[in-house]
């Protein structure tokens, strides 16, 4: 559920029946350093998602009972879940790079031998339609090599990046819990 109030605040509010359901069960660690159950986070991401990107994003879990849990432990785990996640992305982000520019090195030398084979293609065929197609035809297949990086550094990392920023945000968000 999600509610606007004034201020640039936005509210994304669950509501659950124990405390415990909202962490993954087979994390044996302690409530502060338990992740998220997937659901848990897709809900509250698929939410975050439709608000302004510069509101403020705030928390509120309405729970029929906390049970061993204390409030100020959930707010400490849901931050260090989001931050956590937020961290895997950034390194996400530099692997994507790390192969952008691999791949714009391979594309490179793939495109500058490409020229050189037309150009000499061109001088050992002699003018004609051959060492026109031939010529052509690796020059293409120059431009095809660089296609991946090229989609790498001007496209795939955007999303990515929103993604993190909005982790970034839910990690500071701060969780207000309510006992119904």
């Amino acid at each position: 559920m999600l509610a606007k109030p004034a201020g640039g605040e936005s509210v994304v509010e669950l509501r659950i029946e124990n405390i415990a359901l909202l962490f993954d069960p087979l994390d044996p660690f302690p409530t502060p350093s338990r992740d998220l159950s997937r659901a848990t986070e897709e809900f509250i991401v698929g939410w975050a998602r439709e608000l302004l990107r510069g509101a403020q994003i705030r928390l509120v879990l309405h729970v029929s009972s906390l049970g061993k849990h204390d409030a100020s432990e959930v707010q400490t785990a849901f931050s260090n879940h989001f931050r956590q996640r937020e961290r895997g992305l950034k390194g996400d982000i530099s692997e994507l790079f790390r192969v952008g520019r691999t791949s714009l090195m391979i594309g490179l030398a793939t495109l500058t031998v490409c020229v050189l084979l037309g150009q000499a293609a061109s001088i050992l065929l002699g003018p004609g339609s051959a060492s026109r197609i031939l010529s052509e035809g690796l020059i293409i297949l120059g431009w095809v090599a660089n296609w991946r990086p090229l989609e790498i550094f001007l496209y795939d990392w955007w999303p990515l990046a929103q993604r993190r920023r909005l982790f970034r945000r839910l990690s500071d968000a701060p969780v207000e819990v309510r006992t119904d």
